[in-house]
């Protein structure tokens, strides 16, 4: 069982498990929103035409890693299922197959997006002042994609193994060498005081602007593929090269990550391409209200991120009960999860009420959008709580492979509530009316996942 699943079931072990396995993974989260923090502010510096370039296609690059992330769950849940029924022969095959079709589906979506780039930031309503930056962006973001699409999958294979520590330092380092990177390729070489030490240093750059951020996040993402494949293929005790296993695509594996994966990738896409339409609502209101949309969407991720963390840790603990045919763990797994996303990120839903002017004051320094991204945040604030009920669960189902009714709940939720009442609430409350209908959005969708959830049927979902 890899030392994941305990064989007491008490209460306070069980947490202990929880907490063991969600601690890497939600520093991972928060150190990834500081770095997020610091990526924004480099960008906001350069003015709100910058930070609207790369808000105008964000969405659309969402929706492009949502579609990676479907594709790695699809087999990284597989193999949680295998390892906590022992048969980690098998679990080595799936792991060679995965990364297979990952190289194949990386290269494939990331020749599809090259082919539009220049189209994108048209089609999504941007302003000539930031169709050019922001194609440009979504150019060198999208000949990246292989590496991320693999990054992605090794990541997740890694967690849903029980090695949580691995990905997460490498996430973090992923985010530190992100922001080295943004301050070599955004700034033109200039000269910094450093007024502790009386001096002036030279630091050099190449002062690309908006191009230089994409250049970043692209080379921090090819260094850590390169590590994160490393640790999976070479220094794993349960999936390593070196202990066998086979190259071949197997019918049944392939048929078993569809059987995941679609519904998944059908969600992602029916959330984020309301994300997409979400963006062409908020466009016609300009420049402010677009870099405003996009500071308030990286400021409220310090809240919801280690409700992501301790999703993972879901997935992982419920997958490996379940092959372990301890369904009596994987439901007491589930209600801990849940219970702790629910409390954490109720704590920082107060948190980031209180400091949300705080927050803007550090990612950009115009007032107008300071001023309208802060009062944006604080009306997300009140959805927090059943947004991180709705991540916890959604990691629960992940782990069962149960994914097909998640992807139905999502796409209700996010057309059938949020853009409507976006439609309706835009030409009178502007951006704080899109955010208010994404606030009852949120809030309808946790509902929806906790009784999803708590019903149990996902218990009797049987993978291999």
């Amino acid at each position: 069982m890899s030392g994941i699943i305990v064989n007491e079931t008490s209460g306070s072990r069980l947490l202990k498990q929880v907490i063991k396995l969600s601690i890497p993974a939600i520093l991972a989260e928060l150190t990834s929103v500081v770095m997020q923090y610091i990526d924004a502010a480099m960008v906001g510096s350069l003015g709100r035409e910058a930070t609207a370039a790369i808000g105008l296609v964000s969405t659309t690059t969402w929706l492009i890693g949502g579609l990676c992330i479907s594709l790695s769950m699809g087999f990284s849940v597989q193999i949680a299922h295998l390892i906590g029924a022992g048969n980690e022969k098998e679990a080595r095959n799936v792991l060679r197959q995965s990364l297979l079709v990952a190289l194949i589906f990386g290269c494939m979506i990331s020749l599809f997006s090259v082919s539009i780039h220049k189209n994108m930031p048209v089609w999504l309503g941007g302003n000539e002042k930031v169709i050019k930056s922001s194609s440009a962006y979504f150019l060198i973001f999208s000949c990246a994609l292989p590496f991320e699409q693999l990054r992605m999958i090794s990541s997740n294979i890694l967690q849903c193994s029980g090695n949580m520590k691995t990905p997460s330092v490498l996430n973090i380092l992923l985010c530190i060498l992100d922001v080295i990177f943004n301050f070599l390729f955004i700034f033109p070489t200039r000269q910094i005081d450093i007024p502790l030490l009386n001096a002036e240093i030279t630091a050099y750059g190449a002062g690309m602007g908006v191009k230089g951020a994409a250049l970043g996040t692209a080379a921090s993402e090819i260094v850590i593929t390169v590590l994160m494949l490393y640790f999976l293929l070479f220094r794993s005790n349960i999936l390593s090269l070196r202990k066998g296993g086979s190259w071949k695509l197997k019918k049944s594996c392939l048929k078993k990550a569809l059987k995941i994966s679609l519904p998944a990738a059908f969600e992602h896409t029916a959330t984020c391409g309301a994300y997409v339409a979400a963006t062409k609502i908020i466009a016609p209101l300009g420049n402010v209200s677009i870099a405003a949309n996009s500071l308030a969407v990286t400021a409220e991720s310090f809240c919801y991120m280690p409700g992501y963390g301790i999703g993972s840790a879901a997935t992982t603990l419920v997958g490996q009960s379940l092959g372990a045919k301890r369904r009596d763990l994987a439901k007491k797994y589930a209600l801990i999860t849940i219970t702790l996303g629910v409390v954490i990120m109720s704590v920082l839903a107060v948190v980031m009420y209180i400091t949300a002017p705080f927050m803007f004051s550090i990612l950009i320094n115009e007032q107008t959008v300071r001023d309208l991204g802060a009062n944006v945040l604080r009306i997300e604030a009140f959805a927090e709580p059943l947004y991180g009920a709705s991540i916890v669960c959604s990691g629960v189902l992940r782990g069962a492979g149960d994914t097909l009714f998640p992807s139905i709940i999502n796409l209700v939720s996010m057309w059938g509530v949020r853009i409507t009442l976006s439609l309706l609430l835009v030409s009178s409350l502007g951006l704080k009316g899109i955010w208010l209908a994404m606030c009852i959005e949120l809030c309808f969708r946790g509902v929806l996942f906790l009784i999803r959830t708590m019903r149990g049927k996902w218990l009797g979902k049987v993978l291999i």
